[in-house]
């Protein structure tokens, strides 16, 4: 028996599934989860030590590669003078100073420790702002696991969410509204009937959890337009693009100047770190400032913001995301023209350094579209590219991760290997 397989059997019996998170326990791809032990650059070991090219990258954050040198040397510094003080620290400022300035429409921000914080630390603060109770969000768009967006969406115009998670009690979702990504009519509609009562809409700007889905220039725009004509709070979710498809994020790609963004994964350099931040008079209303209450113990972590700054500025290298999304194009391309040789109806395509693999004839718009795809043959090639020691993410609804650490050389492996598993496929 494998020693992956060991490890699961062992986990199973005091982890639920045996797994921190569901997405690691492969139950959309079969088979036993791969333990990891180590990482460096492009690599990861499994407990096997068999080694994988690793397009996973710690679902975003690695975008140095892993275990980059000058990272874990300024967090082993922090770890010298102690791992947490629930006090200010002098690195906090400086990493609010450093975010404020790469992204201009944060005038002030906030340290969280995860992703799912910052987005319903953002949410509540929108509320707290305008006095309104309606939330809008995206069908496919994934914010966190707090309770009112975990919900479903449902058919038609104007339904409200229901729960899609046990434990989570109706009148939760009720003031949740679910609308289809990339709908700009229905998304004007929606404005008409009920503007007044939206508090805000929170969107990925490229989604990066039905899988990679662009939104077009006219859906940007015009919630942008609809936002700020009603006096709703415009969400930019950048937990996961945020500095990994620009170095000003997604909403510099868009011409779009958010009311508030929540940052995540590479602002964090790979620690437990977000962030929520945005202009000054709606920043203002949190907490000590105002009525809104958010605090968190281990806020601004002192390993966490060093690993973060560090990453921030080597990631400002001239030509740095240039770099980066040729690459991750270039895999993209590579792997589309393999499916066609191979006569697989698969495409891929890529913004800065993320990329989404579709097993259909074209890259997909939207919710439904995305759930089209043949996820049984995105089940063959997953294990055909793992048995040829590729590591994509274990899901067919999930992006992919390119790091600086991909060579251009490792790119064309990657190629390779998938232009032999597509042709078994």
């Amino acid at each position: 028996m494998s020693r992956n397989q060991q490890l699961f059997d062992r986990a199973k019996l005091r982890i639920p599934g045996g797994v921190n998170s569901p997405v690691r326990a492969f139950g959309s791809v079969g088979g036993t989860p791969r333990f990891i032990v180590r990482a460096t650059g492009p690599y990861v070991w499994d407990a096997d030590d068999q080694r994988f090219i690793d397009y996973v990258g710690s679902w975003g954050p690695a975008i140095l590669g892993h275990a980059h040198p000058e990272v874990v040397s300024a967090v082993q510094e922090a770890a010298t003078g102690g791992l947490s003080f629930g006090a200010p620290t002098a690195g906090e400022v400086d990493l609010a100073e450093e975010i404020c300035r790469l992204v201009p429409s944060i005038e002030q921000v906030r340290l969280v420790s995860s992703g799912t914080e910052a987005t319903m630390s953002a949410i509540r603060l929108a509320r707290g702002y305008t006095g309104r109770d309606t939330i809008v969000k995206f069908e496919g768009c994934y914010h966190g696991h707090s309770d009112s967006l975990l919900v479903k969406a449902g058919s038609g115009l104007l339904t409200f969410g229901t729960p899609s998670s046990g434990g989570v009690p109706q009148d939760f979702t009720k003031h949740t509204l679910v609308l289809e990504y990339n709908n700009v009519e229905q998304l004007q509609r929606t404005f008409e009937e009920i503007g007044e009562t939206i508090a805000c809409v929170i969107l990925e700007p490229f989604a990066g959890n039905m899988n990679l889905v662009k939104p077009s220039e006219a859906f940007v725009h015009a919630l942008r337009a609809l936002t700020a004509q009603h006096g709703a709070v415009l969400i930019y979710d950048e937990v996961m693009t945020g500095f990994r498809v620009d170095l000003h994020c997604a909403q510099h790609l868009h011409g779009i100047t958010p009311d508030m963004t929540t940052l995540g994964k590479v602002v964090g350099g790979g620690m437990p770190l977000a962030a929520f931040g945005g202009r000054t008079d709606i920043m203002a209303c949190i907490a000590p400032l105002g009525p809104v209450y958010q605090a968190g113990t281990l806020s601004g972590n002192p390993l966490a913001v060093a690993a973060g700054l560090t990453t921030l500025r080597l990631i400002q290298r001239p030509g740095f995301h240039a770099e980066l999304s040729k690459r991750t194009a270039r895999l993209a391309q590579g792997i589309s023209s393999a499916a066609r040789a191979a006569g697989v109806p698969m495409c891929a395509d890529s913004v800065g350094g993320m990329f989404g693999l579709y097993m259909a004839e074209r890259v997909p718009a939207s919710f439904a579209e995305v759930s089209a795809c043949d996820v049984a043959a995105f089940r063959r090639f997953f294990h055909g590219m793992l048995e040829k020691g590729v590591y994509l993410a274990p899901s067919a609804f999930e992006a992919g991760f390119v790091s600086d650490a991909h060579s251009d050389s490792l790119i064309e492996e990657t190629i390779s290997l998938a232009a032999a598993v597509l042709a078994s496929l």
